[in-house]
């Protein structure tokens, strides 16, 4: 069985720009934007999970090749490239990734196709703080910022860094003051030094009761015996029993959806 059974395949352009967007399932629609390396197997799991909740898991490829698993040497590569790439600011602090203005216009596309009150979003590592950003867009309801990386750890500065331009901030943060209900909701280990806690702490800072952060505990010894270098929340490090922390937040996710998405 593919990775991507299940999967329609299309592509969308925007400004130029070809990728190509796999879809399953019925009802508003739900952005999953990969980690590194792409769309691997348990990428499309979770977006299996999203269209069983009642949602049209809309996953695009903006790296990587789709259904193909993660690897030291695949993840590595694609690593190299976005490090590189104009699209992702991985080390720059106080700037948008160019990528979001693609998915933006991806996320209007499906709202108009799907319909509902908006979209969800699921940035993961690389692009786990695209879900910020695309709040620009009133059109994103349901934010998901799973184990946000970037811009990559150099010193303080970054780990504080949320991968906004301060433009973008200003508009997140008044959508927050605007709409009491909204809910900017953040996913990580607590040991993950790639998306470390001062960035959450500084959502919390510039956010306030909008954003909700979900921190498992992954310091040695910890009861569920998650390791240290656990990083992906929903996919790669995903103990799908209930009772497990990590089964927890993904419900979580899945409320907020249900919560923001659906109409009466």
């Amino acid at each position: 069985m593919s990775a991507l059974d299940g999967y329609d395949e299309t592509t969308f352009t925007f400004e130029g720009k070809t990728r190509q967007v796999f879809r399953r399932g019925e009802g508003p629609a739900v952005l999953v934007i990969s980690e590194i390396p792409g769309i691997t197997s348990l990428v499309a799991d979770f977006g299996r999970r999203v269209d069983e909740a009642g949602f049209t898991a809309v996953l695009p490829s903006l790296f990587g090749t789709p259904g193909k698993d993660l690897t030291q040497a695949y993840a590595a590569q694609t690593l190299a490239w976005a490090c590189v790439s104009k699209e992702f600011a991985t080390w720059a602090r106080n700037r948008t990734s160019p990528a979001t203005h693609w998915c933006k216009a991806l996320a209007r596309h499906e709202h108009e196709r799907c319909g509902g009150t908006g979209v969800g979003v699921v940035g993961m590592c690389l692009t786990g703080n695209f879900a910020l950003a695309m709040m620009v867009d009133p059109v994103v309801q349901a934010p998901v910022l799973a184990q946000p990386s970037l811009p990559f750890v150099l010193n303080g500065a970054h780990k504080r860094d949320l991968n906004l331009s301060p433009e973008d901030l200003a508009a997140v943060k008044a959508r927050c003051e605007d709409d009491e209900d909204l809910c900017v909701l953040g996913l990580r280990f607590s040991n993950d030094f790639m998306a470390p806690r001062e960035r959450f702490a500084r959502l919390e800072q510039e956010l306030g009761d909008s954003f909700v952060g979900v921190e498992i505990d992954s310091s040695p010894g910890n009861v569920h015996d998650i390791g240290k270098t656990a990083h992906s929340v929903l996919t790669e490090d995903l103990v799908d029993e209930p009772g497990h922390p990590t089964h927890d937040a993904l419900n979580q996710v899945l409320d907020l959806f249900r919560t923001r998405l659906m109409t009466a």
